[in-house]
């Protein structure tokens, strides 16, 4: 179901805003929330039902409202690892089990450093010392917490214990418990993640580039990487691209063909905002996007109802 007009456009970013704010609320005072791990499933039902009702659409006001997240950082970046994860789950075949068990330790992963988690987005100077020891402990001390706030599915609770840990890359993908194989597409789509958050800035490489050499450098995880390429790409709908004709796009709708997404191009090669944003396919040739950029590097006030109007004759591939 594509969005069909400016009602049901405000309704849908409502929703999504409505659900990150929710997230980033249990996130910021997990000990003060009535029963947690209830709450938690409910955003993770939530979600789902939204994704269900267009998943470029909510992916593209997803990934444009973490680039003005009013709630911060971590609690946006948690929704969007949910949400790739789910994606992920379904392109893998995961049991329903394991994709539930995954998608609400990909929302609660970082419960146990949330506020530091925002204050670090936002940090220029490297982590200090105090900074790195509650960075290498969340993930045991949010299990912990976890724990102690209700959650008793194990798998949960093993997932966000090991999702830093370099011992889940061990061994064949099919053959490893299942805690494991969970932990490990929760490391790889929380490093993916934050590589291409249009938050991410990196002088002298792309983030494109970036979240490549994620992938690359899982030598154990090719199956993963090779679902999340499928089922997103490295430029996901929302993102906004440079593409070699100089012209400036933002993503609008996945295609059958991976990382040859349609694009939106919102902006001339000279710099002017098109009246009339014009949607094209880039696996039907050029322009190709050269890479993805920062939110923070575009300015432009973009009219995102009317960009994803354009999307309404292109049928998704999933």
């Amino acid at each position: 179901m594509h969005v069909k007009d400016e009602n049901e456009y405000e309704d849908l970013l409502a929703e999504w805003s409505d659900l990150e704010s929710g997230l980033g609320i249990i996130l910021s005072n997990p000990e003060a929330t009535q029963e947690f791990a209830h709450r938690a499933v409910q955003y993770d039902r939530w979600m789902q039902s939204l994704m269900q009702r267009d998943p470029d659409a909510g992916l593209y006001l997803l990934f444009q409202l973490a680039s003005n997240s009013p709630v911060g950082y971590s609690a946006s970046h948690s929704l969007v690892c949910a949400v790739l994860c789910h994606l992920t789950a379904k392109m893998l075949e995961l049991s329903a089990k394991e994709r539930d068990s995954l998608v609400r330790a990909a929302l609660t992963m970082n419960v146990s450093m949330t506020a530091m988690q925002d204050v670090l987005a936002n940090q220029s100077e490297k982590p200090n010392t105090v900074q790195q020891e509650m960075i290498r402990l969340h993930p045991l001390k949010g299990a912990m917490l976890l724990g102690n706030m209700g959650v008793r599915d194990d798998d949960w609770l093993e997932i966000v214990g090991g999702h830093h840990d370099n011992s889940v890359d061990v061994g064949d993908f099919r053959s490893v418990p299942s805690s494991v194989r969970l932990s490990r597409i929760l490391k790889m789509v929380d490093r993916y993640a934050a590589m291409i958050s249009p938050r991410l800035s990196r002088a002298g490489r792309s983030a494109t580039e970036s979240a490549r050499a994620v992938i690359a450098n899982s030598a154990k995880s090719d199956e993963i990487g090779h679902a999340l390429m499928r089922v997103v790409g490295l430029c996901p709908p929302g993102t906004y691209v440079r593409m070699d004709s100089d012209e400036l796009g933002v993503v609008l709708r996945r295609s059958l063909k991976a990382n040859m997404p349609y694009v939106a191009i919102v902006g001339s090669a000279e710099g002017q905002l098109l009246a009339e944003p014009w949607v094209h396919a880039t696996a039907e040739g050029a322009p190709n996007i050269r890479a993805a950029l920062p939110a923070s590097g575009v300015r432009a006030q973009l009219n995102h109802y009317q960009i994803l109007l354009l999307g309404n004759d292109i049928a998704s591939p999933f």
